[in-house]
């Protein structure tokens, strides 16, 4: 058992571990918002009421590929761990709204890559500001100092997540 958990199950809890059932708690509430995909719903009821959550996880799955390199309906598979062929189905979906296109690879002209189109860019950049006007309707009533420690606070906490997970879960790709 790790010191932590220890000093939580002890009798002489310190203050800020009598906080951590509070942290808990609040990741059990934002897990559940996260599970029914709350911010990405509404973003799509706002900037693209025909795509589904399906479409948005291709597109930013593609965008998150892009830098290392050509992307493959393989690869977009594997990043959402579903089916190829439900990967391959979706693409084609994307590349029928003009947001993704298939084009022969630079490297090999035998393999097709996916790639996003100016009009996925504008998507992605439209999605990313609703999610953005959300956060900000969220924090509106925050003084501007907390939103400056809470947006430290989360990304120190969620870079600890990260490190925990990553250093647990050797087989489970990013």
């Amino acid at each position: 058992m790790n010191e932590t958990l220890t000093k939580i199950l002890s009798n002489s809890p310190t203050e800020s571990d009598a906080n951590l059932p509070r942290i808990g708690r609040s990741m059990a509430r934002m897990r559940l918002m996260t599970g029914r995909r709350l911010i990405g719903r509404l973003a799509i009821q706002s900037a693209a009421p025909g795509l589904e959550l399906s479409h948005l996880d291709v597109l930013d799955a593609v965008r998150r590929a892009e830098p290392a390199g050509e992307v493959t309906v393989g690869t977009i598979a594997e990043m959402l761990r579903i089916d190829p062929s439900r990967a391959s189905r979706v693409v084609a979906e994307m590349v029928g709204r003009n947001v993704l296109r298939r084009e022969a690879s630079q490297a090999d002209a035998r393999r097709i890559v996916v790639v996003i189109t100016d009009a996925g860019q504008a998507l992605l950049a439209e999605i990313h500001a609703q999610k953005l006007a959300i956060i900000s309707e969220i924090v509106s009533d925050w003084p501007g100092e907390d939103i400056e420690r809470f947006a430290t606070l989360f990304e120190r906490f969620i870079g600890g997540y990260e490190a925990i997970f990553l250093s647990r879960d050797k087989d489970t790709p990013g």
